[in-house]
């Protein structure tokens, strides 16, 4: 049977008008061994933009997936970017293709924070679900998960020399983490209320802390020796054990020393910041020399760190000022005075900078040092706009440079109104302060100007003048050529909430707060000024209503007017005479959007009660009322020339509705805040919305077809996937809920592994049988029967036995996931994985992939493998056969080594060059040279 109705499916065509997200971090890039300082990432709603500050540019898009972007973090070297999204989910792009590779999931809810180690080798990440979990990069899986703050993670610091971990939380404490143990050995308490963020200083023997006050407070960190003498405690795991346990007296003091085995802080002092407010964040430059922190307004206040040589001359100069002090005292007074003392504080190491007054309140940070003492501080602010500034630190009283602002690619507030023009290529945004107008293929910028606040909007036919509705009443006329205000007309004395075009193009209609509807006529009056003719508009006549308009349509046949009320109903008057003709009542909140099909039969009106009722024009009965959203309906449009229309809600969503079977068709997921509007293009192949997370989403029409039944059995996947998810986490026997714990989290992928690993499994196992079958009918017959047929899987992929089917199924287990994978898999499926884990190391293949399963599975299974008498003989093969060839391995490998060793100290001695290290500082010299020639040149000519 074919199809009775098509329906074609709009997809996401691309985002724009967003050049920042508050939710995520601004961090500087480098991009292909380019200028330092040049590019900036920021998170654009589930994407990562790579800006160039200098050109004003895209660069580069890091596309992501369905959550949105919540932290960014650069690798050590410059060419990878850790990116954390809204789910708990981490991936690693690369900057220079822009393609991810690695992919992390080990947290519940949001990443709150991220950061490398001084090698790039490890990443530490925090949440919102106040876990912290240490990634491996290299191997490309989770190390461990440590569990101890109650709150959400605020900042997470490795240190560069240790095996220590240092992290903040809005709990209020600071805790000091040992990696070789994976325990917390050491929890500050020195603060009040939430840590919002710290840095170390000071070759890390110095930790600064932000707080919900005006304090920095700074911890003098002394790092000491493991004790060797006889009668110290020994720690094992967070435990105290005592040599002499008959010395009960000595046990406060061993607790004492067991804290400070590794490192003790003490409070040094606080820094007063000028602002009153909490930290919003706290960073330093890569060498820390520079601690840049702003609160909720709009002032950055740079402080700098002293050098040790700096802060002795400093010293030398007040113990100077004070003998000279003390000899005049002495003189004045003629008795002898002791030597003056100076004592040194922490204002005399940490001095402040100077402060960046930004256009508006700042959200995120990030400073650069660069050469010759050059400082650039890139800020993103509240108002989507990213500001770079430049100064120098070795000047007495530095002043900070703007360098760059990006504020062209967005609008500084919320996007009211959108319009498509009459051919479909540009489209009109308009927020509070600005309109633009925007080419739809390039999604470029054609014109910005000044406007005020923009409720509604439309273009005038020929597409050259564009209308304006603001909350001020006034009608607003523009000139796209010239990007001009041609007039400001004074049209009501409340909010314009509402124009339309009128059918014959020669006028329009404008509804507004002051309980009118007003009639306007298109005229072509002369300009003063510039004697040419321009647009205007002239009052023709006015509908007085009893209530507030909140939304005015014709009806494309111009025979009908229709006019949403505050008092929650729709009007319906006559056009030529103004005459009440229909009225239109049911919902239980304000209509605030409406529309009328193309052949002005039905009318269709969204509510605040989450509600879209559809209307009869002929008798106003009300065909059906569907539930659409799960809160308010802010905007309602037909799509040309037929009864499907597009609702946008509160609820972060857009659906399309068949009008004439009152079916839900689609619903268009991607932003991340309330939908306030959208815009349909005359041919209905494009949809544009706005959204209060400061993005436009385009939508294209595509050529393939919705079929409802198979839309509505994806959608309950999805839901049974997601409940799949969420389920229970497995338990590993024996293990307990201490501070550490595995990294990795039971997700849909590691589930859908599982179940592939059991197929091939049991594809494994029935080959197997077959193959003894066919033996066994060989013997029976005395003679060589026909092989059975392969199964249709093996022959796909190759003719590939089934063993060498399971281990190519494990090998396309995603690293990060493995471990998680193989917890999920049933007992009765290890038995024979461990079998052929035992042929697969005798044949050599895949040793560290399978030794690092094989591990795995004996730790988490290990009571019912050793309990287990069949298996014994396995776990002996295993033993004697993992050793000798990761031995034979290893020694492989150390051969390897020793043998490029070797070559390179040949070749060096060979041709008097350095390898590898000096490579790079041999480069940079030679640039300098270049540089300097150059510039003697330039001089002499």
């Amino acid at each position: 049977m074919g199809l009775t109705k098509q329906y074609l499916r709009y997809v996401a065509s691309a985002v724009f008008g967003v050049i920042g997200s508050q939710k995520a971090n601004i961090t500087y890039v480098t991009l292909r061994g380019g200028e330092k300082g040049r590019y900036v990432a920021v998170a654009a709603c589930e994407h990562v933009f790579i800006w160039d500050v200098r050109k004003g540019e895209k660069v580069l898009i890091l596309q992501g997936q369905k959550h949105e972007v919540t932290f960014l973090c650069p690798s050590p070297d410059g060419v990878h970017i850790a990116v954390g999204y809204e789910d708990g989910a981490v991936r690693i792009f690369s900057l220079l293709n822009g393609e991810s590779n690695v992919s992390f999931n080990g947290h519940k809810s949001a990443v709150s924070v991220i950061h490398y180690d001084a090698l790039g080798a490890r990443l530490v990440t925090g949440s919102k679900d106040t876990d912290v979990i240490v990634w491996d990069i290299i191997n490309e899986c989770g190390l461990y998960r440590l569990r101890g703050h109650k709150d959400v993670i605020t900042q997470a610091l490795f240190l560069r020399d240790k095996n220590l971990l240092v992290t903040c939380s809005k709990d209020s404490f600071v805790k000091w983490w040992d990696l070789d143990t994976q325990h917390c050995f050491k929890t500050m308490v020195g603060h009040r209320s939430e840590v919002w963020g710290m840095v170390l200083l000071s070759q890390e023997s110095r930790l600064l802390t932000g707080s919900a006050d005006s304090e920095l407070r700074a911890w003098d960190i002394n790092y000491l020796e493991e004790a060797k003498a006889e009668g110290e405690p020994k720690v094992k795991k967070g435990k105290t054990l005592l040599v002499d346990d008959d010395e009960e007296d000595d046990k406060e003091d061993v607790d004492e020393s067991l804290e400070e085995r590794i490192l003790s802080c003490e409070k040094a002092g606080s820094i007063l910041r000028e602002a009153r407010d909490r930290v919003v964040s706290l960073t330093a430059d890569r060498h820390a020399r520079v601690i840049a922190c702003h609160g909720n307004d709009s002032v950055l206040e740079l402080f700098t760190v002293l050098s040790e040589e700096e802060v002795q001359k400093k010293m030398t100069k007040k113990l100077k000022k004070a003998k000279k002090k003390a000899t005049k005292a002495q003189e004045a007074s003629g008795e002898e005075t002791e030597e003056p003392v100076v004592k040194r504080m922490l204002k005399d190491e940490i001095i402040r900078l100077t402060n960046i007054k930004a256009s508006s309140k700042i959200r995120w940070v990030d400073c650069l040092s660069c050469a010759g003492g050059e400082l650039k501080v890139a800020l993103l602010l509240q108002n989507n706009t990213v500001e770079t500034y430049s100064l120098k630190t070795s000047h007495k009283t530095p002043v900070a440079d703007k360098t760059a602002r990006l504020t062209l690619g967005g609008h500084r507030t919320d996007v009211r109104t959108l319009a498509f023009s009459s051919d479909n290529l540009a489209v009109l945004s308009a927020s509070g302060d600005t309109v633009k107008v925007w080419n739809r293929s390039t999604l470029q910028v054609i014109r910005t100007m000044a406007c005020e606040y923009a409720l509604c909007s439309l273009f005038v036919p020929g597409d050259r003048q564009i209308i304006l509705g603001t909350k001020s009443g006034k009608l607003q006329i523009f000139e796209l050529g010239s990007g001009s205000l041609l007039e400001t007309v004074d049209a009501h004395d409340g909010a314009v909430w509402s124009i339309c075009l009128a059918p014959d193009q020669r006028g329009i209609i404008s509804g507004s707060a002051d309980k009118t509807v007003k009639f306007w006529e298109f005229e072509l009056v002369k300009d003063k000024e510039t004697s040419q003719k321009r647009l205007t508009v002239k009052h023709k006549r006015t509908l007085q209503l009893e209530e507030d308009v909140l939304c005015v349509k014709f009806s494309p046949d111009h025979r009908l007017l229709a006019v949403s009320l505050l008092d929650c109903t729709v009007k319906i008057f006559y056009t030529d005479t103004l005459k009440f003709f229909l009225s239109l009542y049911g919902h239980k909140l304000p209509v605030l959007c409406l529309d009328i099909s193309h052949d002005s039969t039905i009318i269709a009106t969204g509510s605040a009660d989450r509600n879209v009722k559809i209307w009869g024009l002929d008798f106003g009965d009300c065909h059906r009322s569907m539930f659409a959203h799960d809160d308010s309906v802010m905007f309602l449009q037909f799509v040309p020339k037929t009864h499907l229309f597009f609702t946008a809600g509160k609820d972060k969503k857009v659906k399309q509705w068949d009008a004439d079977k009152f079916e839900h068709i689609q619903t268009l997921e991607g932003h991340y805040r309330e939908v306030w509007c959208l815009a349909i293009s005359p041919n209905g192949d494009h949809l544009v919305s706005s959204s209060h997370d400061k993005s436009l989403r385009l939508w294209e029409r595509t050529r393939e077809p919705i079929i409802l039944e198979e839309e509505r059995e994806m959608e309950r996947e999805a839901e049974f996937e997601e409940s799949l998810a969420k389920g229970d986490a497995p338990v590993v026997p024996g293990e307990t809920q201490g501070e550490a714990a595995p990294a990795g989290k039971k997700t849909v992928e590691t589930v859908k592994a599982a179940e592939r690993i059991m197929e091939a499994l049991e594809l494994y196992k029935g080959e197997t049988r077959k193959m003894e079958e066919h033996r066994y009918a060989c013997e029976s017959a005395g003679k060589e029967l026909p092989p059975p047929q392969p199964n249709p899987i093996l022959v796909a992929f190759g003719n590939v036995s089934p063993s060498r089917y399971v281990l190519d199924v494990i090998k396309k287990v995603r690293s990060s996931e493995l471990e998680v994978s193989l917890l999920v898999l049933p007992f009765p499926y290890v038995p024979e994985l461990l079998k052929l884990f035992n042929s697969y190391i005798q044949q050599g293949l895949e040793v560290e992939l399978v030794c690092r399963c094989l591990f795995f599975l004996l730790k988490i299974h290990f009571g019912q493998i050793s309990s287990n008498q069949m298996l014994l003989s396995v776990i002996d093969e295993l033993r004697t056969n993992t050793l000798s060839k990761v031995q034979e391995i290893r020694d492989v490998m150390g051969f390897n080594s020793a043998a490029l060793q070797f070559l390179q100290r040949e070749i060096e001695s060979k041709e008097d060059v350095m390898f590898f290290a000096d490579a790079t500082g041999r480069l940079e010299e030679k640039k300098k040279k270049r540089r300097k020639r150059e510039r003697a040149v330039l001089t002499i000519a």
